[in-house]
């Protein structure tokens, strides 16, 4: 097979990306991708495959349209792109369809049952993160820095004591020491449930912790009030331009619009407030045919949305200008997640499919340059999300190898580092949207060149673009990661340590986004079962016979608007 044929949307040579993929022990997933494929010849108004050439590849596809001879390739990754001409040095990218997971509905529904136990790392590596400032960091913040063994081990009641006695610093219990204490009281109850008709795909708290929002397959965002203890929904808004499902969504700073984006080329805003739903479109204007924005966020500002998309790139939509401003070519496959570092809105994370997470420098993006300031490799699959810590330091990433990665953007990968995942993440040959995870996944193996600081292993990443977060800085100090989980999950990690120290279950489906309450030990989970579930801590472990039944309260008064209008949707 030639090795010079050229992808012009991704500048990536699809002889080299069939090399790395031969079709020895694949023909089983040739098979599994036929219908797809047939579907997609079908959608460009082809005729239907001739023939199906497994030892030219993974997936080769002879077609016809208009008299013209093509071949399409279904890679192992879900692609499928059609290209035409006469010889190896003349073939030509015509046509170049994701098929992502949010694509279609026929992807697996989540339900995975027994068939799948992500085991748990017993003794988890922690000698680079020993060594790192996170560790005292994490440690002042929950005032353990500097204790002995023995004081961090104070039961409750004797810090309490302590306190009484007029021991405590300043008569009181400073932040560290309120973090340690709520970090015995973690969730362990469920409390409230939402059912929806279909899937729930997202669900975050707005920055103050007043609103919860969740987005649905059902084309609906819901709005939550939390103010005062309280959960009741008093908003539903229709999402308009819809493509499968709402894939993501965020807030904006001022608390008085959302965003949200699908399989669309637009991302559109809302108001929250009044009495009618105003719905701005942003036109990203993508070069793809089939368009979908995975992951979406807002600077610190409100001027600037960024997203990534399945084209492989980052957009920059300016609000002032009312345009996109940048079309960044970042990754070699799609763009799963994006983050910014910090306040400033100066330095932002992506994460794609590629496996590889990359640094970039908002000062410095340039179209005709297209260049990161630095890379984090060690994922040996693509990643499906990332978090950051707040500090434009620490930031952590999900992938479709089953792991959470723990990275210092002081610590970028070498060459060695990021050739090793991409080769990793080029030989899986495996499905994450509707096959099992393979045994040679649940291996601890530590590529060359990874540069995180740990790696938290325990729960699963399967059928979709699962989230993890740190915990809130004013409740825990940040001392836990949390994360979605496939078997219907909601997995707690002490990020010192790397071992579980909680597990929410109750869901019959995986678990896609998880949110914790940025200043009460309450986290909401929103899964593909169909359920939105708060829980909270009660003194009693929860039960299962103790689950009530889905109830719907009634409506309850809107919450009343920020002051700030400095997100104002243009008149």
């Amino acid at each position: 097979m030639a090795g010079g044929w050229r992808d012009t949307a991704r500048t990536e040579s699809l002889g080299k990306e069939a090399t790395r993929n031969p079709c020895t022990g694949l023909k089983d997933a040739v098979t599994r991708r036929w219908d797809h494929g047939t579907a997609a010849v079908q959608e460009l108004g082809l005729e239907t495959p001739l023939r199906a050439c497994p030892e030219e590849g993974l997936a080769c596809v002879g077609v016809r349209k208009r008299k013209r001879r093509m071949k399409m390739w279904i890679w192992p990754r879900g692609q499928v792109r059609l290209v035409q001409g006469g010889g190896a040095a003349n073939l030509q990218l015509i046509q170049a369809l994701s098929d992502s997971e949010e694509e279609h509905d026929s992807a697996w529904d989540g339900r995975l049952g027994d068939r799948y136990n992500p085991p748990e790392d017993a003794t988890p590596d922690t000698r680079e993160l020993e060594c790192n400032e996170i560790k005292t960091q994490v440690e002042l913040a929950t005032g353990r820095l500097g204790l002995k063994r023995a004081a961090r081990e104070h039961s409750f009641p004797q810090m309490l004591y302590k306190r009484e006695r007029g021991l405590c610093h300043r008569g009181s219990f400073s932040l560290g020491e309120r973090s340690q204490v709520m970090s015995h009281f973690l969730p362990n109850h469920l409390a409230f449930t939402d059912t929806y008709s279909q899937k729930a795909f997202c669900g975050i708290y707005s920055k103050d912790g007043q609103i919860f929002m969740s987005a649905c397959q059902d084309q609906t965002i819901r709005l939550y009030d939390c103010r005062y203890g309280r959960f009741h929904k008093f908003k539903s808004i229709k999402a308009r331009d819809v493509g499968w499902s709402i894939l993501d969504v965020a807030f904006t700073p001022d608390g008085n619009h959302f965003l949200y984006s699908s399989w669309s080329d637009y991302i559109h805003i809302c108001n929250i407030y009044g009495e009618g739903d105003t719905h701005t479109a942003l036109d990203l204007r993508p070069d793809e045919r089939r368009f979908a924005v995975f992951s979406i966020a807002v600077s610190s500002d409100g001027r600037e949305v960024l997203g990534g998309a399945n084209d492989g790139c980052l957009y920059v939509f300016d609000r002032e200008q009312n345009r996109r401003t940048l079309q960044i070519e970042s990754h070699e496959d799609d763009v799963n997640a994006v983050a910014f570092a910090d306040i400033s809105s100066q330095i932002l994370f992506s994460g794609g499919d590629d496996a590889i997470c990359k640094v970039w420098d908002r000062r410095t993006m340039r179209e005709d340059d297209p260049k990161p300031v630095g890379a984090l490799a060690g994922h040996q699959d693509g990643i499906t999300f990332i978090d950051s810590k707040g500090d434009a330091r620490y930031l952590i990433s999900n992938s479709k190898d089953q792991t959470i990665k723990l990275w210092d953007i002081r610590r970028f990968s070498s060459r060695e580092g990021m050739e090793a995942s991409r080769q990793a993440a080029t030989q899986q040959n495996w499905d994450y949207r509707w096959q099992q995870v393979p045994k040679k996944a649940w291996r601890k193996l530590k590529l060359p060149g990874d540069s995180s600081l740990m790696t938290y292993r325990g729960h699963g990443v399967l059928h979709t673009l699962i989230r993890c977060r740190f915990s809130p800085t004013h409740s825990t100090g940040q001392q836990f990661i949390y994360s979605g989980c496939s078997t219907g999950k909601v997995v707690v990690y002490n990020l010192l340590n790397g071992h579980i120290v909680k597990k929410l279950t109750n869901h019959k489906a995986c678990v896609r986004d998880v949110s914790w309450h940025p200043f009460e030990e309450k986290i909401v989970s929103s899964s593909w079962d169909g359920n939105l579930r708060l829980w909270q801590y009660r003194q009693a472990e929860y039960f299962q016979d103790d689950m009530p039944e889905s109830e719907e309260h009634p409506s309850a008064p809107a919450p009343a608007p920020h002051p700030s209008t400095a997100f104002s949707s243009p008149q």
